[in-house]
């Protein structure tokens, strides 16, 4: 990749942090992205503070689709951000307004030093209550100056008055006597003021009674405040934020509560998030969090591996209606298991159709591991609007489930489809070449992992595979092919022009011997493969030989490696 000369001095000068404050005073607004850029590729976090402390435009945006190219931001890089960003606050050259952090978390767990979802939204969060506290102190500290100043006035204004009143008893002809009349009356004040303050005998001095009165003013506003606090809680908001901040949240029970405490008061930084993921959350923890939310922003929610039950999942689902723009809902091990059969599991079932009915614009739906088959008409049916995105993974489906999804509205505007670890049989075959007829022409993604497909199940779905002219990614791990299946595979989907990356399944010749005749996924998982790797080897280089016949061994990736392979393949253009 050839470089820019813009972004070659930027590198230059962001090397040098000892020379940042000459030079960061006479670069111009539209510089000051290339130098950010600069310092994240180059891992230079003072430069990021700096940079950052004064940033010239109202808007900033860190994050987003990378490259496959491209590293993830440094974990220094990114703290220096964050704190870069506190500091701007009383920093009069920032003009920073809008902060957006969206898909800046890195989860690959093969990229050092980087920062994963959740140790960024508590980083994120500790920023929200760092630049909340320091606003609060400084909100007291000019306060107490501004006392000060009020009672040095009043204190100089009294000691004008006395100066008077002495003037005029030296002028007045009444002598004597006018004096002794200001005297009484002075008396009859300090008695009267006594009295004001509850026979305190220790109240001395007009400095130490405007701090008790002061005491008691702020005592009673304080009670006036905290009756109309829910209904100006919005307005405070409106009043207070300087910084708005954008952002993809990851929270579980170790991260909630300060997740919460960030949310839920108004402060100089306010939190939007853009998709929200919670693992190992009750249902009322959910509840509480999305109730903190501001509505317009929220585009997906993920629960992973939170025990809600039929029931709290029917009481969040109508939570998520108020969200007006959230079109992706993802609910992975979420513990429903309706397979048995329950008292008022019916009720249940029709209480999540309403839930799901009321997200008028859910675009993907993601079931995984719950466990309800034979209804998915019940379930889906209720949509108002067809799905994009449909991943059912472990979800136990039927043959009557499949028939009812080849034929619904959803079949021909999916483009992402998942029904790994469904097992298939000849019943369901006629289903699933029904479906991917319909959904030729949008289909780009196809994961049929662990589904149980032998050669000759293979064989009779190859010919509608074939039709799918606008499939990306075929993923068909863990099935029960032998080597020669996996050839005629490769010839298939060779001929699709638009296919950029086919995840096979290891050869049954290539695993030690004492497999079943139909080894499940789960055998095929654990089942140790040969030591030699002449099997392999052979394997690979008949591939290569049907990829090079058909010219696409530039352009179509095929492995085995179901742990290691790049999904970055599958991103469209």
């Amino acid at each position: 990749m050839v470089l820019s000369l813009v972004t070659l001095c930027a590198r230059e000068l962001v090397s040098d942090h000892c020379s940042s404050q000459c030079w960061l005073s006479c670069v111009p607004r539209e510089l000051y992205r290339a130098l950010l850029d600069a310092a994240f590729s180059r891992c230079r976090p003072l430069a990021v503070g700096e940079v950052v402390q004064r940033w010239p435009e109202r808007a900033l945006t860190i994050g987003g689709s990378r490259k496959a190219c491209e590293c993830p931001p440094n974990r220094l890089c990114v703290q220096a951000l964050l704190l870069a960003v506190v500091r701007g606050l009383t920093d009069k050259r920032c003009c920073l307004q809008m902060l957006d952090l969206s898909g800046l978390q890195c989860e690959d767990g093969r990229a050092e030093d980087s920062m994963g979802g959740w140790s960024l939204s508590v980083a994120l969060c500790s920023m929200v209550l760092q630049a909340r506290s320091a606003a609060s102190r400084a909100h007291r500290r000019d306060g107490e100056r501004e006392r000060k100043r009020g009672l040095e006035a009043e204190r100089d204004q009294g000691t004008i008055k006395r100066d008077r009143g002495k003037v005029g008893c030296r002028n007045s002809g009444e002598g004597s006597q006018g004096g002794h009349r200001v005297e009484e009356e002075e008396k009859r004040k300090s008695r009267t003021n006594e009295q004001m303050f509850s026979g305190d005998e220790s109240v001395k001095g007009d400095r130490r009674r405007m701090e008790i009165q002061r005491r008691k003013t702020l005592s009673e506003g304080k009670s006036n405040s905290t009756s109309n606090k829910s209904s100006s809680c919005y307005h405070d908001w409106d009043e207070v934020v300087v910084v708005h901040v954008r952002a993809d949240l990851f929270v579980n029970s170790r991260s909630w509560e300060r997740v919460r405490d960030a949310l839920s008061q108004p402060g100089p930084l306010r939190l939007h998030c853009r998709y929200l993921c919670v693992e190992e959350l009750s249902a009322p923890s959910i509840a509480s969090l999305l109730g903190l939310l501001p509505q317009q922003d929220l585009l997906g929610v993920d629960i992973r591996y939170s025990s809600l039950g039929a029931s709290g999942l029917a009481m969040l689902l109508p939570l998520l209606a108020p969200f007006p723009q959230l079109h992706s809902l993802r609910l992975h091990y979420c513990n429903l298991d309706l397979e048995r059969g329950q008292p008022g599991q019916q009720g249940a079932l029709q209480d999540l159709s309403k839930g799901l009915g009321s997200l008028k614009r859910l675009k993907r739906l993601c079931l995984t591991a719950l466990r309800l088959p034979g209804h998915l008409h019940l379930l889906l049916s209720s949509l108002s609007k067809p799905l994009e995105v449909l991943e059912l993974p472990y979800l136990c489906l039927t043959s009557t489930d499949l028939a009812y999804l080849s034929c619904s509205q959803h079949a021909p505007f999916l483009r992402e489809l998942d029904l790994s670890e469904n097992w298939l049989d000849e019943s369901s075959l006629p289903s699933l070449r029904h479906l991917l007829a319909q959904a030729e022409s949008s289909l780009r993604q196809l994961s049929l992992c662990g589904c149980g497909l032998s050669d000759t199940l293979l064989g009779a779905l190859l010919p509608s595979l074939s039709c799918c002219r606008a499939l990306r990614s075929l993923r068909l791990a863990l099935n029960p092919l032998s080597r020669m299946g996996l050839l005629s595979l490769a010839r298939t989907v060779a001929g699709i022009p638009s296919l950029h990356l086919l995840l096979y399944p290891n050869p049954l010749e290539e695993y030690e011997p004492g497999l079943p005749a139909l080894p499940s996924s789960a055998q095929l998982l654990d089942w140790p493969l040969l030591e030699e790797s002449e099997g392999r080897d052979l394997t690979l280089r008949l591939l290569d030989e049907i990829l090079n016949l058909r010219l696409r061994s530039q352009d179509l990736f095929v492995t085995s490696d179901l742990l290691n392979y790049s999904p970055d393949l599958t991103v469209d253009d």
